[in-house]
């Protein structure tokens, strides 16, 4: 017998109650927010879409192992736990934690990165072209043609144009390159996956201009079992076996450990080059904290640990990919244009298509999640012309799901309001900007309707 609904592999002990609004209560808010979802109290958001990081429902497990957590300041046994399950899982030989990935980023660039120099990456994602930048040196986006292109099906639209990356280390010049990034899955092109193929072809142009390789790793165990899902030769390959392959091919990576790491705050920073690890561990004593615990309670490397485990169990990733492929389906079967194929974490509304009356300088994306939260209470994420300026290729909004929060009966919710929102697309109108910060703007953003 083949069954075809989609279950949680769980079962929920503990709920937290949501609120419903009305239409004008929600008016009132999304005005009184300066129409950027940021800034809108949770309290007022039924269905929050808004970003998968950090928002996910830990397991009895994870919370059974923060009872056991070593709040010693130095040399927590915690902290061991932690570094035992990542070098399990990644293969590094330098584990550093952090509160979070955006610290290990900070941290990674400005011990690697100076004024001038040049880092590439598949994509980068806002925090990570933010911190760059920071340093003085520029962020450059090599995605594939395909990775461009939302309606196209292509499997692997997650990769990074080896073409492209070897003719800018020519251009610019091997000094110039301190190393180059792959975002597993690729988050600002629509939560795409990298083929091993392609994280080899990458590899073998770091290899030969001697440039180190690093992953932002977020969301490793997704991309790992896509890889299982699309790519021959992976079939009858455990998830963690094929993100073990991956991680041997990198120097380090960074990770939040709010995604992939099933916990809700939380990271890590890793490098197989001693001298580099000493002087990033020097940085984070500075800003974080102790190397055995990074700015977070021992409680939460626990949390970690376990999560990090509990993330690769195959019957989680099946339902995991398969929730968000039933997402992506139905509203591409009511019209709705979509980053295809689906990505792991979230599904893309291509919003430029879903609202080609509004030019790009008028944000439809962000035009678009503020139809949503009208209509329905739902937060969700513009990335694009708000979030990127002058960078950004698209104009998508990211309907990112939390882990192991939401039933399939709020997402067939979420669908409902979604196509009610299609049927009355001609009547939405674009934004302009009142206010912006100079870094990040898309977090703090006043917007107000043309």
């Amino acid at each position: 017998m083949s069954i075809k609904t989609i279950i949680e592999p769980f079962k929920i002990k503990s709920v937290e109650p949501i609120r419903w609004t009305t239409r004008e209560e929600r008016q009132q808010q999304l005005s009184a927010a300066h129409h950027n979802l940021f800034l809108v109290p949770a309290d007022e958001v039924l269905i929050d879409l808004l970003t998968d990081s950090g928002t996910g429902a830990m397991s009895s497990w994870q919370w059974g192992a923060m009872m056991e957590g070593d709040e010693s300041y130095a040399g927590s046994r915690s902290f061991e736990q932690l570094r035992r399950v990542v070098q399990d899982i990644f293969g590094y030989k330098h584990v550093i934690p952090t509160h979070q990935g955006r610290a290990a980023e900070r941290i990674l660039f400005s011990v690697m990165c100076k004024k001038d120099d040049v880092v590439p990456n598949n994509t980068h994602f806002d925090t990570t072209r933010a911190n760059i930048e920071f340093t003085g040196a520029e962020a450059v986006d090599l995605p594939i043609p395909e990775g461009l292109q939302p309606a196209n099906p292509y499997p692997f639209k997650g990769n990074m144009d080896v073409t492209a990356l070897e003719q800018l280390i020519e251009r610019v010049g091997r000094h110039r390159v301190p190393l180059v990034m792959l975002t597993v899955t690729n988050n600002s092109g629509g939560g795409q996956p990298v083929s091993m193929e392609n994280v080899r072809a990458v590899r073998a142009v770091c290899q030969r201009h001697k440039i180190p390789l690093y992953f932002d790793a977020c969301r490793f165990a997704e991309n790992s079992y896509f890889i299982k899902q699309r790519e021959e030769g992976y079939a009858t390959r455990t998830p963690k076996s094929v993100a073990q392959e991956m991680f041997a091919l990198g120097e380090g990576c960074t990770m939040s450990a709010k995604k992939d790491g099933l916990a809700n705050i939380g990271g890590f920073l890793c490098t197989n080059d001693d001298a580099l690890a000493q002087q990033e561990k020097n940085l984070l004593i500075l800003t974080e904290g102790y190397p055995t615990y990074g700015g977070l309670a021992g409680r939460d490397l626990e949390a970690i640990a376990v999560g990090l485990e509990e993330v690769l169990h195959e019957d989680y990733l099946s339902y995991r990919i398969a929730s968000t492929g039933y997402l992506g389906k139905h509203l591409s079967q009511g019209g709705v244009p979509i980053v295809q194929p689906p990505g792991g974490h979230a599904i893309y509304i291509d919003a430029r298509a879903f609202l080609p009356h509004i030019p790009p300088c008028q944000f439809p994306g962000v035009a678009l999640t503020g139809e949503l939260y009208l209509e329905g209470g739902i937060r969700s994420v513009e990335i694009g012309t708000l979030m990127f300026a002058d960078a950004a290729k698209m104009d998508l909004v990211r309907l990112a799901i939390p882990r192991r929060v939401y039933t399939q009966s709020h997402i067939d919710y979420v669908i409902e309001v979604i196509l009610e929102v299609w049927k009355r697309r001609d009547q939405i109108r674009g934004l302009r900007l009142t206010y912006q910060a100079p870094f990040l703007r898309h977090f703090t953003a006043r917007l107000q309707p043309l």
